[in-house]
């Protein structure tokens, strides 16, 4: 009995989700026995979903707690995808189940970009010999030129 014991607190800390996805949205399944929609609020952060709930112990009736693993109060901190976005989400409980629709956000990494052919701000003629100064050295209006002195 002393192995199951342990086992069983081991469990105490641990809370169990699962994350699911779609192209518009991560759907989180949290496991939280007891729980209501009146005792449980959801946060969500930049990168993070923050969870707090709290139920009521039953009475034991005619039986007293020998040890106790289901906590009263839970805090759940689980981290979001890179993608998800902390508006709008949707959150249901049922017979202690809750479950967190959180949008994600368009892809903002993956653009395409229509190239059009052209010439650029410093585009050559065919006719430059391979020099890439635009100024005239005999010029006297040309402002490279003006201040210069002789060498």
């Amino acid at each position: 009995m002393g192995a199951l014991r342990d086992a069983v607190a081991d469990l105490a800390d641990d809370v169990f989700f699962d994350l699911l996805e779609s192209e518009s949205a991560y759907l989180y399944v949290v496991d939280l026995p007891g729980v209501t929609d009146d005792s449980v609020t959801v946060e969500a952060t930049a990168d993070r979903l923050v969870i707090d709930a709290s139920r009521e112990k039953p009475d034991a009736g005619e039986y007293s707690y020998v040890e106790e693993h289901r906590p009263t109060l839970v805090d759940v901190d689980l981290p979001l995808p890179d993608d998800a976005s902390a508006d709008g989400l949707e959150v249901t409980v049922d017979r202690g189940i809750l479950e967190v629709v959180v949008p994600r956000e368009p892809e903002r990494y993956e653009t395409t970009i229509d190239v059009a052919e052209g010439r650029g701000r410093r585009a050559a003629t065919d006719d430059d010999a391979g020099g890439d100064s635009t100024t005239d050295p005999d010029d006297p209006t040309d402002p490279d030129t003006t201040d210069a002195e002789p060498r």
